[in-house]
């Protein structure tokens, strides 16, 4: 029986399905949640200070580069907190005990290690269903997660709408 789950999430479609099963579930089992957010410099939103090098010739563009990337990184930061607030807000008012938490660094060792810290039973995350090269070249959170979690992992992916064979052999035919 799971009674704590932590909750990996980003912005993607695959997230809004696995809030869904995890309301599910949490509110079966009488489980507390923890969302948990993490930051990397793959996420799109993510900002580059390629330009804040420190040994610029231009010490003043230097310091308010610096103080214009801390203020959007700060930005970004407490739009991810509201973001989380509001998420954790809504499994809330299903009567399930949740909590979040931002992070930075990497989604996968990050998961595995929240999950230790705060004794979590079960592990929930969606998987994209990379594959090949681009599992290769993008890694597989879910993969990285499945193999070094401490405790059960479910990984949530999307269903795809599967059509019968006369349905589709009467769309190929309309097409034409």
């Amino acid at each position: 029986m799971f009674k704590k789950i932590l909750v990996a999430i980003d912005n993607s479609d695959i997230s809004q399905l696995v809030i869904k099963e995890v309301e599910s579930l949490a509110l079966a089992m009488d489980a507390s949640v923890m969302l948990v957010y993490v930051q990397t410099s793959f996420n799109e939103q993510y900002l580059n200070p390629i330009l804040l090098q420190p040994d610029s010739f231009y010490t003043n563009l230097h310091t308010e580069a610096m103080q214009d990337y801390m203020k959007q990184w700060e930005n970004l930061k407490q739009e991810k907190i509201d973001w989380l607030r509001s998420l954790s807000q809504k499994i809330s008012n299903h009567g399930i005990k949740t909590e979040f938490t931002l992070n930075f660094g990497d989604p996968s060792r990050m998961i595995c290690e929240l999950a230790q810290s705060w004794n979590a039973d079960l592990i929930m995350l969606g998987r994209r269903g990379h594959s090949g090269l681009s599992e290769l070249f993008l890694g597989s959170v879910s993969n990285y997660v499945l193999h070094h979690a401490p405790c059960s992992v479910l990984t949530v992916q999307p269903q795809e709408v599967t059509t019968s064979p006369e349905l589709k052999q009467q769309e190929k035919f309309e097409a034409v």
